[in-house]
């Protein structure tokens, strides 16, 4: 049997606020992943988003929109309404987990963010610009409130020892030899490098990392407005938001078949970006190294190790298939020495 989402929002919301009533429940869902968003509607008040997950663990789920909600909470002007906030009860965010015979899902309330322009499927080289130098903004802001933002337990490399372990006691790696051996090879790579790189040494921020154009919304001037979507949300190197957005700025664009090939990182347009990203907040020359790495760990982690979970049956599949054949195989083409003796 499959859950019945909208009775959980309503026995959830229930306890939250009995007092106010819904008049209907909407599902707004990209359909894309296995997370579901719906629109509260409610008797005579304004509507209520409600987001419920299956993906990951439920303390996770409920670290990291604590870190979200505070990080909505605390930015400072021009970012002190980009992010959507969480609704509380009794001074704490109200993230819930209704589990029965049928449903384990852990369900958070958000009040509705405004959106303004969709940005294009394709940018103009003057709009690449402008993407640098608004995430350069963007993750200058979230870097100066650290200190008042809660503390976060996951990494990056925490996260690729459970996925190393799993190969060896999860009953789906059993008969898979060769796959086996290939992430465990992967996973050494990330790990080693992780360690040459100096991963540890990095300022850890808030990350998004699925920086697609229907997550974020801009306004005529091509300012960053509103950001929604934190399915794959994380306190890390603030390199992990780079792979998304050069495929966001790739001479094809949008695309409404979606793939998560290295090609985008090749291509000048996405230097263009780095270009306009490094005048404003500064990279340094082993954050540069370590954008393959946090491609490599999209890759094991979101991809591989999560995908099964996360993705529709459709997309996992698929995506994994793709990354055993050719994406994991691609990563040295990316030559970061050639961005380097660009930016420096």
């Amino acid at each position: 049997m499959n859950t019945d989402y909208k009775l959980v929002i309503e026995k959830t919301w229930n306890e939250f606020n009995g007092k106010q009533k819904i008049e209907n429940i909407e599902d707004i869902s990209a359909n894309v992943s296995t997370n579901r968003v719906f629109r509260i509607n409610l008797v005579n008040e304004s509507p209520i988003i409600a987001k419920l997950s299956q993906f990951g663990e439920h303390e996770f789920f409920l670290e990291d929109h604590e870190i979200i909600n505070s990080l909505a909470n605390n930015l400072r002007f021009p970012h002190d309404h980009f992010i959507a906030r969480s609704l509380n009860k009794e001074n704490k965010i109200f993230c819930k987990r209704y589990k029965d015979h049928i449903s384990n899902v852990w369900i958070v309330f958000y009040n509705p963010i405004r959106i303004k322009e969709k940005p294009p499927k394709i940018f103009t080289e003057a709009q690449i610009i402008k993407s640098g130098e608004q995430l350069a903004y963007f993750h200058k802001s979230c870097s100066s409130i650290l200190n008042e933002l809660p503390v976060s337990i996951k990494t990056m490399e925490t996260d690729i020892i459970d996925l190393k372990r799993e190969l060896h006691t999860k009953p789906k790696y059993k008969e898979a030899n060769f796959i086996v051996k290939e992430i465990e090879k992967q996973c050494n790579t990330f790990l080693e490098n992780c360690e040459k790189i100096g991963l540890h040494q990095m300022e850890k921020i808030p990350v998004f990392v699925d920086w697609n154009i229907g997550n974020f919304s801009v306004d005529k001037k091509f300012r960053f407005f509103s950001r929604w979507d934190y399915d794959w949300f994380r306190m890390s190197t603030r390199v992990m938001d780079f792979y998304f957005w050069s495929r966001v700025v790739r001479a094809e664009g949008d695309q409404d078949t979606f793939s998560y090939t290295i090609n985008p990182m090749l291509e000048d347009r996405f230097i263009i970006f780095l270009k306009a990203y490094h005048k404003i907040f500064p990279l340094e020359k082993n954050e540069i190294k370590f954008i393959k790495e946090s491609y490599r760990f999209f890759l094991l982690h979101y991809v591989v190790h999560l995908g099964d979970y996360f993705f529709r049956d459709t997309h996992a599949g698929r995506l994994k298939k793709e990354t055993f054949a050719s994406y994991f195989s691609s990563i040295d083409e990316f030559d970061t020495d050639k961005i380097i003796n660009t930016l420096f």
